[in-house]
């Protein structure tokens, strides 16, 4: 028989103070800045090249990410896999419009050679022929497939409103300009843009620091490359304005994207900004997603975030609801928001999204990838791991007053750059009830 007696649950344990752990650094003669972090959980070792790549050709460069270890002069992609293999590691490439980032891992007896073969590959590939037509012709497809999926299509319309002529308007290539791509492309790209010059290393693992910076420079130190990063103009300044209907006539579901202004993390009011967005929607227990999905069901996944990048924030709210539904839920998404700029959140809702908040950056912090990825980041925008301790100190310290404060200066509904992706034969009558829609 189940009891229906009440069960009480234990309080939360104190937060813990964030300890960092043991690092080491170095900015090399060639421009290369190396950051070795040790975090002896398992004898692996976690690598992060950060490599400026701002303004690069858009198809070029997403073209040479996926070809960037298909081969040197002395050794075939094949062989290039097989010898990572021998130390229990791999390497893969990424883009996104500020930065290359080639991640990878091995393990830590293995160090040494994983960077010797991507110096090899920094020094001396060769983007042969073969390989190149394949992964274009694979991006190019995977590309088109893209092209079909309203949350793809609705990223697409969002940052266009977004950014205007800024260069972070545009970040997928087209899949016709990825064909046109050739070898003498990758390898005329590779020489002018994949530079130390600005460049970052992070090593993350069972390692002594010192050791590994030891290890890094012997194999970096000889990296060279001309090129100067290039810094991008700052993004522009959110505008609002009438809602963006883009048409997807057939559709079943819609897809709402709203913008609204952020402050970087270096901002003293970004703590704020953090937890007031929360509360909004950042976290399955936040209102929003209580409202939306759980009260009235018109959503499975909506969620809200912070994006930061070198040249500007931005925090992003994303929907997918049924046609329907699409007038209601825009409706109920501004309420929210308004809710929250016009009163001070409860104390008790403050001091969930509080303790969300800190355990997510013991979280980021219990993983050697997850370190990783985040001395990788803030190493993007000048910051080392200590910012984690005074962010933590600062989350700490915000009170409900200062998060009334973030939410009235960024998320009231007025400051919203606001797109719907959708059949707007169907939904464009209901939704101009509610606001301006651009004709």
């Amino acid at each position: 028989m189940t009891s229906t007696a009440e069960i009480s649950l234990p309080d939360l344990e104190p937060n813990r103070p964030l300890t960092l752990p043991l690092q080491a650094e170095v900015t090399l003669p060639n421009g290369l800045t190396i950051i070795a972090i040790q975090r002896p959980s398992v004898p692996l070792v976690e690598v992060r090249l950060r490599v400026p790549f701002a303004q690069a050709p858009l198809a070029a460069s997403s073209v040479l990410t996926q070809t960037l270890f298909s081969g040197t002069s002395q050794k075939s992609t094949v062989d290039i896999a097989a010898e990572l293999q021998t130390v229990g590691g791999g390497l893969a490439a990424a883009l996104d419009p500020d930065r290359m980032l080639i991640s990878g891992n091995a393990l830590t007896t293995g160090l040494d050679r994983l960077l010797e073969l991507l110096a090899e590959v920094l020094h001396d590939a060769t983007y042969p022929a073969t390989e190149v037509v394949t992964e274009r012709d694979r991006l190019a497809d995977r590309i088109q497939v893209a092209l079909s999926q309203p949350s793809h299509l609705a990223r697409v319309a969002l940052l266009k409103r977004m950014y205007g002529d800024h260069p972070y308007a545009v970040q997928t290539p087209g899949a016709d300009e990825v064909r046109a791509v050739d070898p003498e492309h990758l390898r005329l790209l590779h020489a002018q843009r994949l530079h130390p010059n600005g460049s970052t290393l992070v090593l993350v693992g069972d390692i002594d620091p010192e050791a590994a910076l030891a290890i890094a420079t012997d194999r970096l130190g000889s990296w060279s490359g001309d090129g100067a990063p290039i810094e991008l103009p700052p993004s522009p300044p959110l505008v609002a304005g009438p809602l963006v209907l883009a048409d997807r006539p057939g559709s079943v579901q819609s897809s709402i994207r709203i913008a609204l202004p952020a402050v970087p993390r270096t901002d003293p009011s970004h703590a704020a900004l953090q937890l007031a967005n929360l509360i909004f929607g950042g976290y399955f227990s936040s209102r929003w997603v209580e409202n939306i999905r759980e009260d009235k069901g018109y959503t499975y996944g909506p969620y809200s975030m912070i994006e930061h990048s070198v040249a500007g924030s931005a925090l992003i709210v994303s929907a997918e609801v049924a046609t329907e539904v699409t007038g209601p839920a825009l409706v109920e998404t501004l309420y929210e928001l308004g809710r929250l700029a016009a009163l001070p959140p409860g104390e008790a809702e403050l001091e969930q999204a509080r303790q969300y908040a800190l355990g997510t950056l013991q979280l980021g912090m219990s993983t050697q990838a997850g370190l990783a990825g985040l001395a990788s980041t803030y190493a993007g925008s000048g910051l080392r791991l200590n910012y984690l301790a005074e962010h933590a100190i600062r989350l700490e310290a915000a009170t409900r007053e200062d998060v009334h404060r973030a939410a009235l200066q960024y998320l009231a509904p007025a400051k919203a750059l606001l797109v719907v992706l959708g059949d707007a034969a169907k939904i464009r009558e209901e939704v101009s009830a509610i606001v301006a829609v651009t004709p």
